[in-house]
């Protein structure tokens, strides 16, 4: 009896060990490592398996300036490791998604800094180690884009489908300090305008609290301020018209769709002092920083 109650012991032992060094095995628990974890990337139509940490370099590459504080980096890190596992590990390179660059797009990108921002990059990487958004447990879509008008905007008024309780609209006054393009402009003939709407008689501007265009009319028509941002290449959908001659300039604040995290207002509290727990806790309202696991 003893003989044979040692050697399921000594199995039970193993087991336990053995699920503990491998999480692969799928006895017990498992725990969750960056290192074990690839990302299928759409590449002009090719598939490529890419080591998580290795995608993070290639996205904040992409999307963040990596002269920006450390702190600000390690939020947009934690953003886009939320992103792609709330896309479940499958995504383009592209804007639609995130975009994402090679190393030898890197090494373009960051020239004579390649070393120095690599570096900095890395180490937000290993400082937010598995580190995701959650609300009430679940993975969120973290939605980002550079610059606010100074908000950010409720997903509903934006895109399409349901509110969501972390992302609503709140205050960014960091990012007109800190964006040197804050304003632009964009003009387009009277001509070019007849082009794309038939006409431009406008009227009827309405807009969100946040302060971008909720809706306009146009030659009879209702367009969403999406709709005028997308049609005319628009920075944002905060914009106002001024009539010139027969040009019309198109003025706007900000950069981007306005929901979710502002980069720019993060490189701002970052300044201040914030740390990418607070950023990332003032732009996704409610949320918690938690470890994933598989």
């Amino acid at each position: 009896m003893k003989s044979i109650f040692f050697k399921l012991l000594f199995i039970i032992v193993m087991l336990v060990s053995f699920s503990f060094l491998s999480p692969q095995t799928g006895l017990f628990f498992k725990t969750y490592k960056d290192t074990n974890v690839y990302v299928s990337v759409n590449v002009d139509g090719e598939i490529q398996r890419i080591n998580i940490d290795d995608y993070l370099l290639g996205v904040v590459a992409g999307e963040m300036p990596a002269s920006f504080e450390l702190e600000a980096i390690k939020a947009q890190v934690v953003a886009s490791r939320t992103f792609v596992y709330s896309r479940l590990l499958s995504v383009d390179n592209t804007t639609s998604t995130q975009v994402y660059l090679s190393d030898d797009e890197i090494k373009a990108s960051w020239g004579s800094q390649y070393d120095v921002y690599k570096e900095k990059v890395q180490t937000a990487i290993q400082q937010t180690k598995g580190e995701i958004i959650t609300y009430e447990g679940e993975c969120i879509s973290a939605l980002f884009y550079s610059c606010s008008n100074g908000k950010s905007e409720n997903v509903e008024n934006y895109f399409d489908g349901d509110p969501k309780s972390y992302l609503v609209s709140v205050d960014s006054p960091w990012d007109e300090k800190y964006d040197s393009s804050f304003f632009r402009e964009k003009q387009y003939s009277l001509s070019q305008l007849n082009d794309l709407f038939g006409g431009f008689d406008y009227s009827d501007i309405v807009h969100y609290p946040s302060g971008r265009v909720k809706s306009i009319c146009i030659h009879g028509q209702t367009y969403s301020g999406r709709q005028i941002r997308e049609k005319l290449q628009l920075a944002s959908s905060d914009f106002t018209i001024e009539k010139n001659d027969d040009m019309y300039i198109f003025t706007t604040k900000g950069s981007g769709h306005g929901v979710g995290m502002s980069q720019y207002g993060a490189q701002g509290m970052a300044k201040e002092g914030y740390s990418y727990e607070d950023i990332l806790k003032h732009y996704y309202q409610g949320t918690e920083i938690s470890k994933n696991k598989e």
